[in-house]
């Protein structure tokens, strides 16, 4: 049997466990990297990529038919949704080539493609191969959750795992799930031709601003998509013609296809980490701010398997943290105030850091919200699209969180992301100086409405201004 002694060993081959591998073999140390199914995870073939890819092509078919306003006749889009699909699986296959086992190998990383499991607290198991590491990563992810709703077993049911490969548009997609996930591909599968409504047992979007994702459902509820909030899922029935019905709450909706969106499960459940000495929960495994697990100081874990945030962006922030400390036995403390993350339906909703109703409640009185709208900003004005607002969350001149709704708002949070995680004032961002026009000037309008007040609206500016003016020659 063979066996192999490294000083690195990850489980897992998605964004964290890629960028922990790479990063640890270029460094000059040895690396076991296991994938049981895909290279490149699920934010490669079923999430982050396919998904942004088709809601690409909704963009497309979207925009053909709503060119009047620009002077362009409106045209009703002729909607091949296999091309669609085909467009989908060309971005997947363009950006595989990064994450290939090739590539890996090429660093110098011996990468073994099946399960992996523990056998002691010092070695996993894939395959016949024994590996024996000094340190082990589980980056293993996560995947869909989907709930014990009686019936689900007697239908057919699409996950993220699976939507991406119907080629024969739905005639009535029905979505159980209003967050990110389901709220994406409801816009995406309406604007390329298809009946949508989506089941969401509380609010949708409910973890972001309320007052944010008021703006976003109301734009989905405009262009077709119908939104049933409060509608708790209690049985699932189908018939021979292959139609499903979701039995709620609210009463019972119809369509031909299902898909459930309703969160996320770590994947940890058959790593034998019992074995390995690895405590973990539904979460995931149990670590410290290090990312090391509690019990088992040779293991570390990375991204979902982390149980936090789970985010491939986070996954990636993660890799850094413990290569950190692999890589020179330095401290290294992950932090979540930075996080910045995105839902990528039009218009746009991201979210840094504490929302007004967090930042309230930890600051009280110390936090002021300042706010800035798109129909303010130029760029926004010559390209139609002028929903949106920007706020921002200030405690003693510095951002403490901010929450965007708008075109492009995935891309403007990046500012506010970077000044949280530099401890930036306020000051940095007024003090920029932006081309023109572009809707990043928006965010600077933003840090502008801070600094309004103390400058027109004061008593002492005025005097010293008055002062000035008279005397200074």
């Amino acid at each position: 049997m063979p066996r192999i002694e490294t000083d690195i060993c990850i489980i897992g081959a998605g964004s964290g466990g890629l960028s922990v591998a790479a990063g640890a073999a270029q460094m000059g140390a040895r690396v076991v990297l296991i994938e049981g199914h895909e290279m490149g995870g699920d934010c490669l073939n079923y999430g982050c990529v396919p998904s942004k890819a088709l809601i690409a092509a909704g963009k497309q078919a979207y925009a053909v038919g709503h060119g009047a306003d620009f002077g362009v006749a409106d045209v009703t889009p002729k909607i091949d949704f296999g091309a669609a699909k085909d467009h989908v699986q060309h971005v997947i296959d363009a950006i595989a080539q990064v994450d290939s086992q090739e590539r890996f190998e090429g660093f110098g990383i011996t990468v073994l493609r099946d399960m992996a499991r523990f056998i002691s607290k010092t070695e996993v198991q894939s395959g016949d191969t024994t590996i024996k590491a000094r340190r082990i990563v589980i980056a293993t992810g996560s995947g869909p959750f989907v709930p014990p709703i009686p019936g689900l077993d007697e239908v057919t049911v699409h996950t993220n795992e699976t939507i991406f490969d119907l080629r024969d548009r739905p005639d009535h997609l029905i979505i159980v799930g209003g967050g990110p996930i389901g709220m994406e591909m409801a816009q995406a599968h309406l604007r390329l031709g298809c009946k949508v409504t989506v089941i969401e047992g509380a609010k949708a979007l409910g973890k972001d601003d309320p007052e944010l994702a008021s703006i976003v459902l109301e734009r989905l509820r405009g262009e077709g998509v119908e939104i049933i909030e409060g509608a708790q899922a209690e049985k699932v029935s189908g018939t021979k013609d292959g139609s499903v019905t979701v039995h709620t709450t609210q009463g019972d909706i119809t369509g031909s296809h299902l898909l459930m969106a309703v969160g996320r499960k770590v994947n940890v459940d058959n790593l034998d980490l019992e074995i390995g000495g690895v405590a973990y929960d539904r979460k995931g495994v149990r670590v410290g701010p290090d990312l090391r697990s509690t019990t088992n100081r040779a293991v570390y874990a990375v991204g979902d398997a982390a149980g936090g945030l789970q985010f491939t962006h986070v996954a990636g922030y993660h890799a850094g943290v413990i290569i950190r400390s692999m890589m020179f036995a330095l401290p290294a403390k992950a932090r979540t105030d930075h996080i910045p993350w995105a839902t990528y339906t039009d218009p746009e909703l991201a979210q840094v850091g504490l929302t007004e109703a967090e930042a309230r409640h930890k600051f009280g009185a110390s936090v002021e919200v300042v706010r800035a709208e798109f129909h303010h900003n130029d760029r926004a004005l010559a390209e139609g699209k002028t929903t949106g607002l920007v706020k921002v969350m200030v405690v003693k001149g510095r951002p403490v969180g901010a929450s965007i709704v708008g075109p492009q708002a995935g891309e403007l949070i990046g500012t506010w992301a970077m000044a949280i995680a530099n401890r930036l004032k306020m000051t940095a961002i007024a003090n920029t100086v932006l081309p023109y026009p572009t809707l990043g000037e928006i965010n600077k309008r933003a840090a502008g409405a801070y600094f309004s007040p103390r400058l027109f609206d004061s008593p002492l500016v005025k005097r010293v201004v008055r002062t000035v003016q008279r005397f200074v020659p």
